[in-house]
């Protein structure tokens, strides 16, 4: 069992991290702005927390074996976390991105596509730079996981494909 903690815990893919976590026997510290209503759970130690402050946020990770992040982009550029993942000695960070950092057949990036949707080329725009950013680093094992480009809830099929830097179409 590991101690994990999940930035983004209550949202569409940190809950999603969340119950993964648990369901493996995981304890977590859930990270989020609201998080009163994870209060109770088994294995969940709430915490409220704006990740924009690093003291608070080192604190937070300090004693955790990993840190997932699910929290949006927009604002929030890679040392928000890395620094104090770093600072509290975590050595592994897995990031959930967006489907606009994969590369298409041609290698250029879905985002660089021109059928790509205006609406959401700020968010893609700033998770590909945090994902350039976590390329440079050289201190944390770390994981960008891109989930499909339609990523909704639905009952746990147990399959999956891999597709690495590129978008898989039609999995």
């Amino acid at each position: 069992m590991s101690k994990i903690a999940i930035i983004g815990a209550t949202g569409r893919a940190g809950s999603q991290l969340l119950e993964e976590a648990l369901r493996r026997g995981h304890s977590v510290t859930a990270i989020a702005r609201d998080p009163a209503k994870l209060q109770g759970r088994a294995g969940v130690t709430p915490v409220a927390l704006d990740i924009n402050d690093a003291e608070a946020l080192a604190k937070a990770l300090a004693g955790h074996d990993a840190v997932l992040s699910a929290a949006h982009f927009s604002g929030i550029p890679a040392q928000t976390l890395l620094g104090p993942a770093k600072k509290a000695g975590i050595k592994r960070v897995l990031v959930v991105g967006g489907a606009g950092s994969l590369l298409l057949p041609d290698d250029s990036r879905v985002i660089d596509s021109p059928d790509f949707p205006e609406a959401y080329k700020a968010e893609a725009s700033a998770g590909a730079a945090y994902l350039d950013a976590l390329k440079q680093e050289k201190d944390l094992d770390w994981t960008f996981l891109s989930p499909s480009a339609e990523f909704v809830e639905g009952e746990r099929s147990g399959a999956y494909r891999l597709g690495k830097d590129h978008l898989l179409i039609g999995a």
